[in-house]
This record gives C-alpha cells, structure tokens and sequence, in this order.
C-alpha cells in the first residue's frame, strides 16, 4: 500500500529545497574576495588571447 503524503508539506519543503541549492550556488557566485575574482578575470582573459592566438585568418 502506498504511503500517505500530505501535498502541502511536500511542496514546502521542495521549496526549501530549491531555495537551499538556489542560496548555495549565490554564495559559491558572489561570496569571494576580490583578489578571487580578479585572478578568476585574469585566468579568463590568458585562455582568450591564446585562443585568439591560434586562430586562422581565412580571407
């Protein structure tokens, strides 16, 4: 037999759930430093000039 569920329970708490990963994801987002996210705009920047770097000119 199936177990009984109460819908409104269940819709709460798949809302916290979602809002719990929701918050997780905000703090790995804008929870760092500067020093971070300069580094993070550095490394960035060094990937696009080497693929820019190894591109062809096809004219």
């Amino acid at each position: 037999m199936a177990e009984i569920i109460n819908l409104r329970k269940a819709r709460k708490q798949k809302a916290r759930t979602a809002k719990q990963t929701q918050a997780e994801q905000n703090r790995i987002s804008f929870g760092r430093t500067k020093a971070e996210k300069q580094l993070t705009a550095a490394e960035q920047a060094l990937a696009e000039k080497r693929i820019d770097g190894h591109r062809r000119d096809d004219e």
